[in-house]
C-alpha cells in the first residue's frame, strides 16, 4: 500500500476516536491528530484491505441501512456486525470512503457489499438506489445528534443528566464546599423557584449542583476507600453576593449568598452542599473494548435502588488508574449460585458457574472508580455483580 495512502487512511480512523467537528471532505485536508489505540490502528489496517468475513456480521445483517435521526453509531453496529464494540471493523470495511464515522449524518444510506466470501461497507451514491434488502428506521422522538449535525455513538439521552449528576469525588471536598444554611420564608425543604441562602466562597461561577452529604465508596474485595459517591439533589442559579455588615455594637453580622432553585431531583434542604456546574461534554462516545484485561465489580445502584436493569446507572470498582476508559464495553456476570446437593446419594456442596448477563458502558471515569449504562442485561444486576472484558 502507499504509505501516503496508509497515513491518510490512519489519519481518516483516528478522527472517529473523538467526534471530530470537521465536514466529511476536509477530514483529510486538516489531518488532525487524534489519538487512537495501537489495537484500533492494527484492525482498521487490516479490515481496510481485506474487509471482514461474512461469518462476523449479525445473522440478520441487511444490505444496506438509511441513517435516521435517532440513530446511533451503537444501533448500525450491532445493525451490521455480531458484537457492536468492534467498530473498527465495520467503519474500516472501507476508510475511503467512511472516514469518520462520528460524521454519519440522517439520510445517507450505507451498504454492505459481500464479494469473495468477505463484507465492506460503503456511503451509497448520492442520487443512486439503496439494495432491496434496506433498513429504513422511522424518526425517533429523541434525537442523538450532536452538535454539528452527526449522531452520536449511543443514546445521549440516557446518559446526558448524569454526566453532571453522578459523581463520584476523590476525597471528601464537599466538607469545605458552600452549604445552604436557610431558606426564603422560613422554609425547611425547598422546591423549583425557591431562594436559598448560602454561606461559603462560591468563586466565580453562575450555575451550581447541589449535593447530599456524600457516602464513602469501598471496593467490595479488598476494603480500599474508592472515593466518595454525592447524592444529587438539584441545580439552582447564582442570584446575588453575600457581603459582611456591622451590627450596631460594630459586631460583623454575615448576610449569606443567595440563590434560586431551578431544578429539583428531591427536596432541597437546609445543609446541602454546593459544587460548580461543569462543563458538559456530549460529544461521541467510541464504543471499544480495554485493550488488556479488565475485571472488577459493581459497587453501587445509582439512586440507591437494590438492583438494576437495562438503561441503568451503575458504580464500578475499577477506574483511571486501573486503565478504565470512557467508552468501553464490558461483560457483565452473575456469579453462580453456591448449594448443597445430594450427588450419588452423598451430601456434595455444588458451585455452579458464572453466567454471562448483559453488557456495560462505560461513560464517567473518576481515578478510582467509574459509572457505567447497563446496555443490556437477562436478570437483574445487584452489588458484588463481576464484570470483566467482553
Amino acid at each position: 500500500m502507499n504509505p501516503r495512502n496508509l497515513r491518510r487512511q490512519l489519519v481518516a480512523l483516528s478522527a472517529l476516536c473523538v467526534g471530530a467537528s470537521l465536514p466529511l471532505g476536509a477530514v483529510l485536508a486538516a489531518e488532525p491528530n487524534f489519538p487512537i489505540t495501537s489495537q484500533q490502528r492494527s484492525t482498521a489496517q487490516q479490515v481496510a484491505q481485506a474487509g471482514v468475513p461474512l461469518s462476523e456480521l449479525a445473522p440478520n445483517a441487511p444490505d444496506s441501512h438509511t441513517v435516521q435521526r435517532g440513530d446511533t453509531l451503537w444501533d448500525i453496529s450491532k445493525l451490521f456486525l455480531k458484537s457492536p464494540w468492534r467498530w473498527p471493523e465495520l467503519w474500516g470495511m472501507n476508510l475511503e470512503q467512511i472516514r469518520n464515522p462520528h460524521l454519519i449524518y440522517p439520510g445517507q444510506v450505507l451498504v454492505l457489499e459481500k464479494i469473495d466470501g468477505r463484507a465492506r461497507l460503503r456511503l451509497a451514491q448520492s442520487g443512486g438506489g439503496a439494495p432491496e434488502n434496506t433498513v429504513r428506521l422511522s424518526p425517533r422522538v429523541r434525537g442523538n445528534l450532536l452538535d454539528n449535525g452527526a449522531i452520536g455513538s449511543i443514546p445521549l439521552h440516557l446518559i446526558g443528566p448524569f454526566l453532571t449528576e453522578a459523581v463520584v469525588f476523590n476525597t471528601n471536598e464537599l466538607d469545605l464546599a458552600p452549604r445552604i444554611v436557610a431558606a426564603q420564608e422560613g422554609y425547611v425543604a425547598m422546591a423549583e423557584g425557591q431562594l436559598a441562602y448560602v454561606v461559603g466562597d462560591l468563586g466565580k461561577g453562575s450555575s451550581y449542583r447541589l449535593f447530599r452529604e456524600p457516602k464513602p465508596l469501598y471496593d467490595i474485595d479488598t476494603k480500599e476507600l474508592l472515593g466518595f459517591e454525592a447524592r444529587y439533589v438539584g441545580a439552582a442559579d447564582f442570584v446575588r453576593p453575600g457581603k459582611t455588615l456591622p451590627d450596631a455594637d460594630g459586631t460583623p453580622v454575615l448576610v449569606p449568598s443567595t440563590i434560586a432553585i431551578k431544578q429539583v431531583r428531591m427536596e432541597v434542604g437546609v445543609g446541602d452542599r454546593l459544587a460548580p456546574v461543569p462543563k458538559r461534554d456530549l460529544d461521541a462516545y467510541v464504543p471499544h473494548h480495554p485493550n488488556a484485561p479488565m475485571a472488577g465489580r459493581v459497587l453501587s445502584i445509582y439512586g440507591d435502588g437494590l438492583s438494576a436493569g437495562q438503561n441503568q446507572i451503575v458504580a464500578l470498582n475499577r477506574g483511571a488508574r486501573d486503565g478504565m476508559e470512557r467508552g468501553h464495553v464490558l461483560a457483565l456476570w452473575r456469579e453462580g449460585e453456591r448449594k448443597a446437593s445430594k450427588v450419588d446419594g452423598t451430601k456434595t456442596v455444588l458451585q455452579l458457574p458464572n453466567e454471562k448477563n448483559g453488557l456495560l458502558f462505560v461513560f464517567s471515569v473518576f481515578e478510582r472508580a467509574s459509572y457505567a449504562l447497563i446496555l443490556s442485561v437477562n436478570v437483574p444486576v445487584f452489588p458484588g455483580d463481576s464484570f470483566t472484558q467482553p
